[in-house]
């Protein structure tokens, strides 16, 4: 394991924390989809991304986990629209947090097509009146993929991280993303709280006082707040931090390329339903529906579930799902997100400005 230098951790996670606040603090990427896939991206100086928008272009403005994917079926679409239509695609790509993706859309990002963490970031973009059709009326509800909160160790599992309560041992280095520019941090702070309130955190009792209680103290563990689940895993592939809190697929991913860490799946954890849609106000700008629309329903073909899958996303298919199911290990509790009685009461009640993350968080520098 590579050494890395120790971080006064309160300090750090709070300035990280404040300067969300005041807006995204990650600076939007695109590019082509062979260096999105690699991670040559370019960046653009502006705080918003800027799309070059037309009838022979979609624009993807995507959160941060999935670019590896989205890298190898955007050549397979690009191929069979050029067979079926005889017409020449191009994609432009942005990648970053979740949250901070769907307010750059909300905000003037002319993106076709909105590939998000979660639910709650689509409606953003909805309320912003850019999203007028009904987004959720297909047969997966718009969700394209699917995933679990996991935990990515160092080789060997030396500090014995096996579940929850394991990540309030004092001396930890934890790192999980920053609530309030990526979806996959929420994600995490919802799986976190979810297993103390059902039972599955030992020695915290099964009510919302004392999951408030565990999660300050793991809170208290967390090294860096990154700007999305990529820049977290990235962190730790640097050396920095004991366990990242991420998406299962994160570190699939990253042990497909060769990271030196392992996968250690809670017993219980929250399933991550992704959702994928189509930005009205954008296509019409754009004159590009019909090519934005047929891209989004490959998205949902077997081939494009399969690679999916490959990267580590669970496929919402049931036939891929079934026939890739052995490369995920079982998760004895999982749970959704209608355990918080869903998004629209979930957000405001743990991330809004009165939230259960948001207060607890505020009073560890009391």
């Amino acid at each position: 394991m590579k050494s890395f230098a120790r971080f006064a951790p309160l300090a750090l996670m709070l300035t990280l924390l404040l300067a969300a606040c005041g807006g995204s603090s990650t600076t939007p990427t695109t590019g082509s989809a062979t260096a999105a896939a690699s991670g040559n991206t370019s960046s653009p100086t502006a705080a918003v991304p800027v799309a070059n928008g037309g009838p022979n272009t979609i624009v993807l403005g995507g959160y941060s986990t999935p670019r590896e994917a989205y890298g190898k079926i955007i050549p397979l679409f690009k191929d069979k629209w050029k067979q079926q239509t005889g017409q020449d695609l191009t994609f432009q790509e942005s990648y970053q947090g979740s949250g901070a993706q769907a307010r750059a859309i909300a905000q003037g990002f002319e993106a076709d097509v909105a590939a998000l963490s979660l639910e709650a970031d689509m409606n953003t973009i909805a309320k912003a009146g850019l999203i007028t059709h009904d987004w959720k009326s297909g047969p997966y509800k718009g969700m394209v993929s699917d995933s679990v909160v996991a935990f990515a160790v160092r080789r060997g599992n030396p500090k014995n991280i096996n579940d929850w309560a394991d990540l309030a041992q004092p001396g930890l280095q934890v790192l999980t993303p920053n609530p309030k520019t990526s979806g996959g941090a929420q994600w995490n702070i919802l799986a976190l709280y979810g297993a103390a309130k059902r039972g599955f955190v030992q020695g915290v009792p099964k009510d919302d006082d004392a999951a408030t209680t565990f999660l300050k103290a793991v809170l208290k563990n967390v090294t860096v707040l990154d700007k999305d689940a990529r820049s977290s895993i990235t962190n730790f592939e640097k050396g920095i931090g004991d366990v990242a809190i991420t998406y299962e697929n994160e570190v699939i991913v990253g042990k497909q390329a060769g990271a030196d860490y392992e996968l250690i799946i809670p017993h219980a954890t929250i399933l991550i339903e992704n959702p994928v849609a189509l930005i009205d106000a954008s296509v019409e700008k754009h004159g590009n529906r019909k090519a934005v629309e047929a891209f989004i329903e490959f998205l949902f073909t077997k081939e494009a579930q399969t690679i999916f899958a490959q990267y580590g996303l669970r496929a919402v298919d049931a036939e891929v799902a079934k026939a890739t199911a052995a490369q995920y290990p079982a998760v004895q509790d999982l749970f959704t997100i209608e355990y918080f009685n869903g998004w629209k009461e979930a957000t405001p009640k743990y991330f809004g400005d009165d939230g259960i993350f948001t207060k607890t968080i505020a009073s560890i520098q009391q």
